[in-house]
Order: C-alpha cells, then sequence, then structure tokens
C-alpha cells in the first residue's frame, strides 16, 4: 500500500511540474504581444530625470513608480528615511507562504550632455550597429514589429537600473491578465538614493524593520556575466570612502622662487598614495589581506565561472593585470584599495608655473564579508603615519601646525556598506538556480561575490535574510558612464527570466 502511495504521489508531483511548466510556457508566449506597451512604459520612466541629488527629480520618479505599483494591485507606502523616501510595494497572499523581498534602483548617477553622442540622455534613443558606430533609427520601431535583440536602446539609466524595473513591471502585466495567483507574498522596495550611497538606508532599514521583513532578499541590479548567460550573484564587495589632502604652502606659490625650497604636496601626496602598493599592485599595508583564505573548494567554485580572461583584458584594454590573484574571479574575492581621483592646481590651458597649496585624492577600498572595514581604516591610517604625515582629520591645519609640522594630511572616511555573500546550497540558491534553469534550458553561471557594490547589507544584517542577485543587462552597457545602453535582447530575456521567478513556488 506504501509503495502504490508513493508511486501516485510521485505521479501527481510531475503532474503538478508538467502542469506549471505548461502554464509558464503560456505567460512565456505572451511576452511578444507585450512588447510594445512595455517599451512605451520603459521610454516613459527613461524620460524622467533621476539624478538624486535634486529633489524634485526624485519625486518625479517616486510619484510615478507609485502609481504604476498600485496599478497592479499592490499596497504601496512610503517609508520615511532622513533623505528621499523608500517605495514599498506589497502584496500579500497567505501567512503560510513565504515573503520574497525584491530590491529596485530607481536613480541614475548624473550626466554630461557633450559626452553622449545623442541631443539629451533623458530621452531614450534606439540605435543599430553600423560597423563601429551606433546609428539611430526611430523608436517607433520598437512599438510596430518584432523587434531585432541586437537593437540597443541608450538612455541614462537604461540598464542601471529602470531597465530591470520596466522589466518587472512588463513580468507583472502579463502574470496579472492571465489570472495566475502568486506562490508567494511579495514586496518590492525601491529605493531612490543608490547612487549617492544610499546613506539612509541602514537607519530606514533598522526602523522599518517589521514592514521589509522577508524570507529572502532578490536583487534586480547589474549586469550578466560577460558571456551573456543567465547569472545568479551570491555577493558582493561593500565599500568605504576615504580622502586624502596634503597640505602644502599657505597659497600656491611662484615656482621659480620657491621651487627647491617649499615641499610640494602633489609630490608627497604621490609619494604616500605610491607607498601602499608594489608594482604588481598588491597592498604594501601589513595586513589588509588578513583573514582571507581561498581553499581548495573555493577555488573550484570560482574556476567554475567560465570568464576568457584574456577577452577580458581586450574588453577593457589592458596589456597585462595587477598580481593580487591569477584570476579575475580570484582577485575580487580580496578587499581592494582604488585611487579614483586626484587634484592639485591647474593642467592643459589652466597650467600655471606655481607651487600648489594643496594635493587631494580620493580612495575607495572594496570590502569582502572578511574585511573588517574600521581595522582596514586603521591600518591605512598607520601606514600613513609610519611614512612621517601628521594627520589631522577633516579639517585644515592651525597655524601653529604649519609652522611646527611637516607633511600634513586631512583624513576622512565614510563607511558605505559592508560586504555580503549567501551560500549557493541556501534555499533561495536552490529555488533561483532551478528556476532560471527552467526559464533558459541551461543553468546560470553562478557567481559567488561580484565586484561591485550594492548597498544590501543592511537587509542582510538587521532583516537576518539571504540575498540573490538576479541581473539582467548586457555587460558592455556603459553603466556609469556616457552613452549607458540596454541590449533590447537582455530586456526581452529579462521579462522572462523575471516572469519565470513570479510563476514559480519556493521549495517545490
Amino acid at each position: 500500500m506504501l509503495k502504490k502511495f508513493a508511486v501516485l504521489s510521485v505521479l501527481a508531483s510531475s503532474l503538478c511540474i508538467s502542469n506549471l511548466a505548461q502554464a509558464n510556457d503560456n505567460l512565456f508566449k505572451q511576452i511578444p504581444d507585450y512588447l510594445p506597451a512595455s517599451f512605451d512604459l520603459y521610454r516613459q520612466m527613461l524620460s524622467i530625470p533621476n539624478d538624486a541629488h535634486h529633489p524634485k527629480q526624485v519625486r518625479r520618479n517616486i510619484e510615478f513608480m507609485q502609481d504604476a505599483f498600485e496599478r497592479r494591485q499592490f499596497k504601496v507606502s512610503k517609508l520615511k528615511t532622513e533623505g528621499a523616501p523608500l517605495l514599498l510595494a506589497e502584496r500579500k497572499m497567505n501567512n503560510q507562504l513565504p515573503t520574497v523581498l525584491i530590491y529596485l534602483q530607481l536613480d541614475g548617477q548624473p550626466v554630461d550632455p557633450s559626452k553622449w553622442h545623442q541631443a539629451d540622455p533623458y530621452v531614450p534613443a534606439l540605435k543599430q550597429q553600423d560597423g563601429e558606430q551606433w546609428v539611430s533609427i526611430p523608436f517607433e520601431k520598437l512599438l510596430a514589429s518584432a523587434p531585432n535583440p541586437d537593437w540597443r536602446i541608450f538612455a541614462r539609466s537604461a540598464s542601471d537600473a529602470k531597465g530591470p524595473v520596466a522589466m518587472l513591471l512588463t513580468a507583472l502585466d502579463i502574470f496579472n491578465d492571465a489570472n495566475q495567483v502568486l506562490p508567494y507574498n511579495l514586496k518590492v522596495v525601491m529605493d531612490f538614493e543608490e547612487e549617492l550611497g544610499s546613506p539612509y538606508l541602514p537607519k530606514a532599514v533598522q526602523k522599518h524593520s517589521e514592514a521589509l521583513s522577508a524570507d529572502m532578499l532578490l536583487i534586480y541590479d547589474g549586469p550578466l556575466h560577460s558571456s551573456n548567460q543567465p547569472t545568479l550573484d551570491f555577493g558582493a564587495r561593500g565599500i568605504v570612502e576615504l580622502e586624502f589632502t596634503v597640505h602644502g604652502p599657505r597659497a600656491p606659490l611662484h615656482s621659480g622662487h620657491f621651487g627647491n625650497y617649499a615641499p610640494n604636496p602633489a609630490l608627497q601626496l604621490s609619494q604616500l598614495l605610491s607607498s601602499m602598493k608594489d608594482e604588481n599592485g598588491r597592498t604594501t599595508i601589513p595586513g589588509f589581506y588578513d583573514g582571507i583564505k581561498l581553499d581548495e573548494s573555493t577555488l573550484a567554485i570560482l574556476a567554475q565561472t567560465p570568464d576568457d580572461e584574456v577577452e577580458i583584458k581586450r574588453r577593457i584594454g589592458i596589456a597585462d593585470t595587477d598580481k593580487v590573484a591569477p584570476t579575475y574571479q580570484q582577485s575580487i574575492q580580496y578587499p581592494s584599495l582604488n585611487i579614483r581621483g586626484m587634484k592639485s592646481g591647474w593642467v592643459g590651458k589652466q597650467a600655471r608655473t606655481i607651487v600648489p597649496d594643496t594635493a587631494t585624492a580620493t580612495l575607495d577600498i572594496r570590502l569582502v564579508p572578511e574585511s573588517d572595514p574600521e581595522r582596514l581604516i586603521s591600518l591605512i591610517k598607520q601606514h600613513a603615519e609610519k611614512q612621517g604625515y601628521y594627520l589631522i582629520g577633516n579639517r585644515v591645519p592651525t597655524e601653529k601646525e604649519r609652522l611646527t609640522k611637516s607633511k600634513i594630511v586631512s583624513f576622512s572616511h565614510r563607511i558605505a556598506y559592508q560586504a555580503f555573500r549567501t551560500p549557493y546550497d541556501s534555499e533561495v540558491g536552490l529555488w533561483l538556480n532551478k528556476t532560471l534553469t527552467k526559464v533558459h534550458g541551461e543553468s546560470p553561471v553562478r557567481i559567488r561575490q561580484s565586484g561591485g557594490s550594492i548597498p544590501i547589507s543592511p537587509f542582510v544584517v538587521e532583516l537576518g535574510v539571504p540575498a540573490v542577485g538576479v541581473p539582467t543587462v548586457n555587460g558592455d552597457n556603459n553603466q556609469h558612464s556616457p552613452n549607458e545602453n540596454i541590449r533590447v535582447g537582455n530586456y526581452i530575456d529579462g521579462i522572462r527570466t523575471y516572469l519565470g521567478i513570479l510563476s514559480e513556488p519556493i521549495g517545490s
């Protein structure tokens, strides 16, 4: 009897899976019918400027998204922060079902229109490739016929990250119109200050922890693996921002009268920075890499990522790499110390024959879960002091300090957010891996930890939930740069991915 029951149970389970697969196929077949409306929605979204430095732009995006989710049967509320509010959209199905929280980003990097190959970065342009050039074609081509998957839409936030938002909204439209029922409770949290480092997010997550509570977190942001295969990101590095300003004479001095006499702060800053790394790009600061051990099992996991090291170097235009680790995937498992900008005096047509009065460098540390940011900051400060520099904090030196101390350096830092990493065999990891395999007919590339940073650690720490990124956009999308774009084929595949996730029960 038990054996017969087991057989019936297996048959019932197989029938359920078969029915689910059939339902998903029917949903996927409807995607082409929804594309004209989807691209029109996407164009509307991209046409709203979204630089978080401008509150009016933020408000317009908040209003648009609130209306978009309310139209799709969500209860929407604003969660107050010290800056722009978070927007929370909820659809509750059943207390017995798990709850999925999706993170979306709505703001974008500032733009310099003079660097874009179109009149306005906030007027999306459809382009096709002609040799080495991207040539504009009528946007209406997307609305009238089956689009070419290799066309691209150019606009600020096309990929980072309004593209994923529009994909999700379209997937919800298809799902709702087919009268499908979510197999879990769904919450969507929208961040309108991510490109500012989400400075108020940690306190907001702590304050609104009950409203944001969930069993798992999905991040709809970031690019696919460079192969453009379906991808899951199981972690991301955190980030710390640093600034050094070396002080020289009280004001810029004539280099003829005072060259060889007044110490040059630009030279001193260069010497300080160069002392932090060797010629192979490894930090010389003792203890900086402590705690990072890549054992055999970890190396095997990293080796599964199908990177082409030659192609990576070709794509970014370098002949050699730093020697922190032998491969790209291994290198991003370590904390990095990066000089992201320097300024002193004037250059080009504004160049002057002076000894500058100050020299400033901004740096960032990309954190890994094993990193203690306070410890790394302390190590950097200790290193500067050992090099003979006098650190004074975030201020200008006093007159007494100018006359009694040499190599004076102002120093400031900000811990933006921590790193996180989720195990492959976690419930969310297994569910997403199975779902993407079903949707795309191939196992996704699983990345242990991406090199970039996203403000997810407050959710992981405060809510105690595992987090996994589900990227969809093309890796060569120029995010944060002029001529940001999204490949049309990636946009359509992203709708398919998110529709599959909406349909798949957790733990089935």
